[in-house]
């Protein structure tokens, strides 16, 4: 792991050292108002035993917006950059072969202030720290996934769906256990009054033959996903029509039941077939009865895995060489 600590003025030079335990104050900001953020990205590992971080500079990025929605001090883009590329050349060992290994990594920011007087105000200190965890597939690209559409909850409360912080995923906890518990699905679809957002960790997409379509991004309620980004950039350079525009949970079924697929994308997910919707407790299948993953999702999919795995050219520049 890599640690750094901000004093109100300066950044600590960051310092790589063997994972263990913080030590925190138990009135930091972070533990009773949630000034907290964090990014998930990997690195891959190549034969000559070299690694390569997919967008970096976009996660980075990300990361500086959340900092700013959450009023928290941020080491820079290029400091954050650094520490990510020399934790990952520290690790480069342990990073699991392709094509479904990887090296998951999740930098954070945390506000640190010693007060619980300090709700009202935003922490002057903070702590930024960067974890590292081999990893394997989070879903396989050929299970179908079982999705329930939510249509009275929200995922994030309004205006901070484009911050990745843990409050979000608190806040889409519940509906998930729920969800697992009474239906067996592996994610909620977020659609309150019916208007699709996305899943409590996942942005979606409805696909066909020709046409990719998915929320537009805004602040309120969708995360700017790196890998809903680089989907949309694949589909796009192989001729499907790109469609970011609002809709509504009734053409999710009437979408499925033309022929058409639906997926999830993200940094652990990549790109995911659902092959089950639940709603009202109904189940409305993908691909026929059963569910599957549908040819288009898997086209997208492993154009976007040859890219990270270094089978396929990186003509976009998305990969970072460490």
């Amino acid at each position: 792991m890599a640690v750094s600590h901000f004093d109100g003025n300066v950044w600590s030079i960051p310092e790589i050292q063997d994972v263990a335990p913080l030590e925190i104050h138990p009135s930091a900001h972070v533990l009773h108002y949630s000034s907290e953020i964090f990014e998930g990205l990997k690195a891959y590992s190549r034969p000559d035993g070299s690694a390569q971080i997919f967008r970096l500079d976009k996660h980075v990025s990300r990361m500086k917006r959340s900092a700013e929605l959450l009023f928290l001090p941020f080491p820079g883009k290029e400091v954050v950059t650094r520490v990510v590329c020399d934790l990952v050349a520290e690790n480069r060992e342990s990073i699991p072969p392709p094509p479904d290994g990887a090296l998951y990594i999740r930098p954070a920011l945390i506000g640190m202030d010693p007060n619980i007087g300090a709700a009202g105000t935003a922490s002057e200190t903070a702590m930024f720290f960067v974890l590292n965890s081999p990893v394997g597939a989070y879903f396989t690209g050929e299970k179908p996934l079982r999705i329930v559409i939510e249509e009275k909850g929200m995922r994030s409360v309004p205006g901070y769906g484009s911050a990745k912080t843990g409050g979000n995923y608190a806040a889409a906890l519940g509906h998930v256990l729920r969800a697992r518990d009474e239906h067996q699905a592996d994610q909620v679809l977020f659609c309150p009054g019916g208007d699709v957002q996305e899943t409590g960790a996942s942005n979606f997409m409805l696909l066909d033959d020709e046409t990719l379509v998915t929320k537009p991004l805004d602040d309120n309620a969708v995360l700017h996903g790196v890998t809903r980004d680089s989907v949309l950039t694949l589909a796009d350079n192989f001729g499907y029509k790109i469609e970011e525009r609002d809709f509504h949970a009734d053409e999710i079924l009437a979408w499925i039941a033309g022929g058409g697929e639906a997926a999830l994308s993200g940094t652990a997910a990549v790109l995911a077939g659902v092959g089950t919707f639940i709603r009202g407790g109904t189940e409305y299948y993908a691909g026929g009865e059963g569910g599957l993953v549908g040819p288009n999702t898997k086209r997208l999919r492993d154009a976007l895995t040859a890219i990270q795995n270094g089978t396929a050219e990186d003509k976009f520049g998305w990969l970072t060489k460490v």
